[in-house]
């Protein structure tokens, strides 16, 4: 492993070749918060360059001032070695050959695929005029060129799944052919297809000597696809390494040292039963059994959309059940609500937090105490100092927010600590069983071992779990049993820890897998 050097970058690399992207001692804050502080960044061309840091480390306010989104407060920015700074206008950036692609994305939602697509450069027949006719010929053509045959150009984007907005809009990015492609998350809501896809052009792209700059909080596709690693932490460049593993990445995003990416499973499943499901037919479920015991982490696995999501919102009431029984501590209940489930102790934190999680316009004291506001409610009135002394233990515990005050908006908050918000508000209620979906998506490496070790140690207190994530590696590692889903049945169960994710994978597949 080698690492480029100490220095800044820019400074670094100044005596060679013209630079794609070159930004110097930048500056920028928001009101009171330094998004970047003397922050550095270089790529060249031909080369595809990962940028990687911690949630809310300044990456995504790096790519705006770069792509003349936002403007700097101090230092500069080049592109192919023209200073750009002065001028705040992402057309510009345009015309110099710099596409960019939003983790939000920017796709008008009552305007067709087509229109979306050639919005800037549509069709134009005699005097100038936009030939509407051949706009959709026009964006089959675009969208085929680029290998998407399963989206219909003239569809409303409103009316595409999020993974199809995603798609359209990467190739909205690549049909300019430009010469710096910057990726924000580009594959966070993408199924494993679309993100071979993308692999692919990217790596056309370099090839053809274009830079291509990406954020990914997926270690593996760093590793799979990065010549290069610049690593942020708090507003500021950190390192630029040619290669660097994970274990490595977390300590320099964070600045703190760990052992391994994954925690050791250390506790031992209780015998009790916490949760036991018998014939459970749902949504996609066609008669799931599972017995889930105290202390247990029980992994739910298999291929995206085999009915998990349904299996979750089933077990706590937000999907009605069609058949089947669910038991509780060796009681039979019926979860016929959320209202249900919480009574019963059971809590649920989603994958989207910002949708199903959050109430965005309010504070981080008055998201964590809204399940629990009951219990320091007296006749009628909230005990104010209860809550404080509540939901300050929590944040403490669960590091969230790094000092701030709870009082300030939950949206201030980075993705990776606006998923713990979500996880301490259940915490508060002593839910004994724990429905975890997906609650790592989109946060950071660091963010995600302190998740891990959370889910360790709430398992050895005897809380029972039940952890479905997209990344496989995780279920792997995670969990003491393993239960593969395929076409909505358990297809296989697995003693774990696997460690291997090919063993899951294996059993998501095969029709006949031996355990």
């Amino acid at each position: 492993m080698t690492e480029t050097s100490s220095m800044a970058p820019a400074q670094q690399e100044s005596g060679s070749q013209t630079l794609a992207v070159r930004a110097s001692g930048v500056d920028r804050a928001f009101g009171g918060v330094q998004a970047l502080r003397d922050a550095s960044f270089a790529a060249r061309p031909g080369e595809i360059h990962a940028l990687a840091g911690e949630n809310g480390a300044g990456k995504s306010t790096l790519i705006k001032v770069l792509c003349g989104l936002i403007k700097a407060d101090r230092g500069t920015v080049e592109i192919f070695g023209t200073e750009v700074s002065r001028v705040v206008e992402p057309a510009a950036r345009r015309r110099m050959g710099v596409a960019t692609a939003f983790q939000e994305l920017s796709l008008l939602p009552d305007l067709t695929v087509a229109e979306n697509l050639l919005l800037e450069n549509p069709p134009r027949g005699r005097l100038g005029l936009v030939k509407r006719r051949g706009l959709g010929p026009a964006a089959e053509e675009i969208l085929g060129r680029y290998g998407v045959d399963d989206i219909d150009p003239r569809a409303t984007a409103a009316d595409l799944s999020v993974a199809q907005r995603q798609v359209v809009e990467l190739v909205r990015v690549l049909a300019g052919e430009p010469r710096v492609v910057i990726l924000d998350e580009p594959t966070a809501a993408l199924a494993d297809r679309q993100v071979e896809w993308l692999a692919g052009h990217m790596r056309q792209l370099r090839d053809a000597g274009s830079c291509v700059i990406f954020t990914s909080h997926r270690w593996r596709e760093i590793e799979a696809l990065a010549d290069r690693v610049t690593v942020f932490r708090n507003g500021t460049h950190v390192a630029t390494r040619d290669t660097l593993s994970e274990a490595e990445a977390v300590t320099l995003m964070s600045g703190r040292s760990f052992a391994g990416a994954y925690p050791e499973l250390t506790t031992v499943p209780q015998r009790e039963s916490a949760l036991r499901v018998k014939g459970l037919h749902s949504g996609r479920l066609h008669g799931v059994d599972l017995d889930l015991r105290r202390g247990e982490i029980l992994g739910v696995g298999g291929l995206a959309g085999q009915g998990q999501r349904d299996l979750f919102l089933t077990l706590f009431g937000a999907q009605k059940a069609r058949q089947g029984t669910i038991t509780l501590d060796g009681k039979a209940v019926a979860i016929r609500s959320t209202k249900d489930a919480i009574r019963a102790g059971i809590a649920y934190v989603p994958e989207d937090r910002k949708a199903e999680g959050l109430f965005l316009p309010l504070s981080i004291r008055d998201n964590i105490a809204a399940a629990t506001l009951s219990r320091r409610n007296t006749a009628g009135f909230v005990r104010r100092g209860a809550e404080r002394t509540a939901v300050g233990s929590i944040v403490d515990q669960l590091s969230i927010g790094k000092g701030r005050s709870t009082n300030r908006a939950v949206d201030t908050l980075s993705g990776g600590n606006q998923q713990k918000v979500v996880m301490a508000r259940w915490l508060l209620t002593d839910a004994r069983i724990l429905l975890l979906f997906d609650v790592t998506r989109g946060v950071d490496a660091a963010t995600k071992h302190d998740i891990y070790e959370l889910v360790g140690k709430l398992a050895a207190q005897g809380r029972a779990i039940l952890y479905y994530s997209s990344e496989t590696e995780e279920i792997a590692h995670l969990c003491h049993r393993v239960l593969v889903l395929r076409e909505g049945r358990v297809a296989a169960e697995l003693a774990g820890p696997v460690g291997d994710a090919e063993r899951i994978v294996a059993a998501s597949i095969k029709e006949n897998h031996d355990a």
